[in-house]
């Protein structure tokens, strides 16, 4: 009987940047770490327009870490997971959701209607729909709830697949919204995987808001690595 079948459930982090990120913190190796101290059994690293953090990620937790990539396209961003080849930012929608598809990725639209940082308006998400495996309903990082609110109100309406993700830039905010789902191991296990899909969590508070970006601002300037 396959893990899937015997309905083994686990806690997975969607959403969250490595210091391949322009605006995160989090070295690798202590974001393994901290995965690890806080019950998270698959790590998403989905930096921005890039897979290298995340290939060096994998290559140092191979059972845990999910090979991600947030890809700002020439409109909102789109994450795709199982990535093998990257994608570069500034894409049409349209040759950013061939690239994923043809690699085989699963393909989830993060923080859909914050408009603040590169989410989608209403018409352009009914295009989207169609295109892709699931769409993220819980961020913490957005600074209003109705955002969330929004969001999982237009899965439920539209009965796409959920997903919850932290959207972490530093340590602190690791697996602060969780996705729990049957174990896998794969794009393809991941699309059956996600139509059981909990979410759990909570959003940011805006003091630890303000506490991330001055902790991610001083390590950009005095050049950790």
């Amino acid at each position: 009987m396959s893990d899937l079948n015997s309905k083994k459930w686990i806690t997975a982090e969607l959403h969250c940047h490595s210091i391949y990120s322009h605006d995160s913190s989090n070295q690798l190796e202590d974001l393994i770490q901290t995965a690890r101290e806080r019950g998270i059994e698959r790590l998403a690293i989905t930096d921005h327009n890039t897979i290298a953090g995340a290939l060096l990620a994998k290559k140092l937790a191979p059972e845990l870490i999910v090979v991600g990539e947030e890809v700002h396209t020439e409109r909102g961003e789109l994450i795709g997971y199982y990535m093998k080849e990257e994608i570069p930012r500034g894409l049409s929608v349209k040759e950013t959701l061939r690239r994923f598809k043809d690699q085989g990725a699963f393909i989830s639209i993060p923080h859909p209607f914050d408009l603040w940082r590169h989410g989608w308006r209403s018409e352009e998400l009914l295009e989207l729909l169609p295109e892709v495996d699931a769409v993220e309903v819980l961020n913490a990082r957005c600074l209003l709830k109705v955002h969330n609110i929004n969001a999982l109100a237009f899965s439920k309406k539209y009965n796409k697949p959920m997903l919850a993700g932290s959207d972490a830039h530093t340590l602190l905010e690791v697996g602060l919204a969780v996705t729990r789902l049957p174990v896998f191991n794969s794009a393809e296990e991941m699309r059956v995987s996600v139509e059981e899909s909990q979410i759990d969590g909570r959003m940011l508070s805006v003091g630890d808001h303000l506490k991330t970006s001055l902790q991610v601002g001083w390590s950009k300037m005095i050049g950790t690595k």
